[in-house]
Formats: structure tokens, sequence, C-alpha cells
């Protein structure tokens, strides 16, 4: 439920176009709609600046198109860690909802909004970097999550330290950014280099691709967080969302 959506309630209800009758049935779900396996957070986006984004894993796919049903009525919907059998569900009930496969992201457009989580205009730009191919899924669910969130995002994929004439070749595209994701698996040294070589500030995901020692994501994520380059963040191990959202959170503030 966003901020313009309710001053346009007050609006009406004070010029006379909308009865204060009409207007309660408009706002009776606020601040939360209770759906007796979750109690939806309309309220958030008022709030914090954007909505509520469902985390689908550990939902039936019963639940996960329920609850899309029931936040599509105020705007655009995303769900994160999603699976095909969650968006078959969403769809059976929202035949616009998309599915971002590698990103494992479902968003659904709302029937009067844009698409995006905010307003249509752009709140900035993100560059999404990959060290490697193997980080993409990560990468993705971080670069889908700032697009539906209201930025600009370029992907910058497959340049990490073990070729690094490569991130030199992107260095021009990723200093546009106003911000920077830097995914790393391996050791994540990329995110220290990417530190050391950009302005913006950098938002570091540890992934959990590597060999043995590399510990899950732990041994990337010790790393990024031992940095020796100013302006890096890091959030948790394959928490692109969280990139993602970070990101988003920095240029709306801008």
């Amino acid at each position: 439920m966003r901020e313009d959506f309710l001053k346009q309630i007050l609006k009406d209800v004070k010029e006379g176009s909308m009865s204060e009758e009409a207007a309660f049935e408009q706002l009776k779900e606020l601040p939360y709609k209770e759906m007796g396996f979750a109690n939806l957070d309309n309220h958030r986006q008022i709030r914090t600046g954007f909505p509520e984004v469902v985390y689908c894993e550990g939902k039936t796919p019963g639940q996960i198109g329920e609850i899309f049903e029931a936040l599509s009525q105020h705007g655009t919907v995303m769900g994160t860690r999603a699976t095909k059998r969650d968006f078959a569900a969403v769809q059976e009930k929202l035949p616009q909802a998309v599915f971002h496969e590698a990103a494992r992201i479902i968003v659904c457009k709302g029937n009067t909004d844009s698409g995006t989580l905010t307003q249509p205009e752009k709140l900035g730009r993100v560059a999404v970097v990959s060290a490697g191919t193997a980080d993409i899924p990560v990468a993705e669910e971080a670069a889908v999550t700032a697009e539906t969130l209201g930025n600009d995002v370029v992907r910058v994929y497959d340049v990490g330290v073990s070729g690094i004439h490569r991130l030199f070749d992107k260095l021009e595209i990723i200093r546009s950014a106003d911000v920077v994701v830097c995914v790393a698996g391996m050791e994540g040294a990329l995110a220290s280099v990417i530190g050391g070589l950009v302005e913006a500030p950098v938002i570091a995901v540890p992934t959990s691709v590597g060999y043995g020692a590399n510990f899950g994501g732990l041994s990337a994520l010790l790393s990024m967080l031992n940095s020796c380059a100013n302006g890096v963040s890091i959030v948790n191990i394959d928490n692109g969302f969280g990139a993602g959202y970070t990101a988003s959170v920095i240029n709306k503030k801008r």
C-alpha cells in the first residue's frame, strides 16, 4: 500500500468523490492482512520505502499463490527463492506473473503500476559484477531484485581475478554505476580489487561456489570481511537479494 494511494483516498474523501464507507473498505487491511498461515505487512512500503517481498522457500505452492494474489491488489509483487512449482501456483491465479528462473524470482506486475516495486522513475544505476559464470545465479538474484525495486541495472559477468584483464576492459561500465554489487566465490578476492578501483559503494556477496576449503562460502565471506579496500560492505553467503535490496536503499536516498 503506497503513500500516493493513501493520499489519493484522503483527497477523494475530502472532495466528496469517495464516501467514508468506501474509504474504510479500502483501508481496512492496513496495516496487515491476516491469512491464518501468514500476516501480510501492507504497511511496510509506507514505513520503509519498499513493500514486503515474499520469501518462497519453506512455503507451499498453494500458500505462495494465495499470498501473491492478496499482495497483487496493492501493486507489483516479488517472490524470492521460488521454484517452477511455486510459479505454476502463482500463474494459475495471476497469469501475468513472470518467472526469472536463473534468479529464482517471481515478479507479478500489479494492475495499476509500472511493474516495479517503486515509482516508475529509476532510482539509480547498479552494476552487478560476478567473478565467475558459476556465480551468475546469485548475481541474477541481485540484478532482478534491483531491477524490480526500480533501478537501472548493468550486468558484468565472469571477470574474476584469475583473468583480471577481463575486469579492466569493463571498468568504464562499472564506474558508471551509483552502486556496485560484487558477487564472488572461491577466495572472494574480486571485492577488494573492485573496492580499490571505483568510488561508488561496493556491496560484496560471497557465494558457496568453490572446492572443499571454501567451506560453502565461508572462506569468501572471511576474505571479504577482511578486505583492505575502503567502502566495501558484505552481505550473507549467496544473499543476492540482500545485496540488490541494499543497493536500492542507497540509491533511493541519493
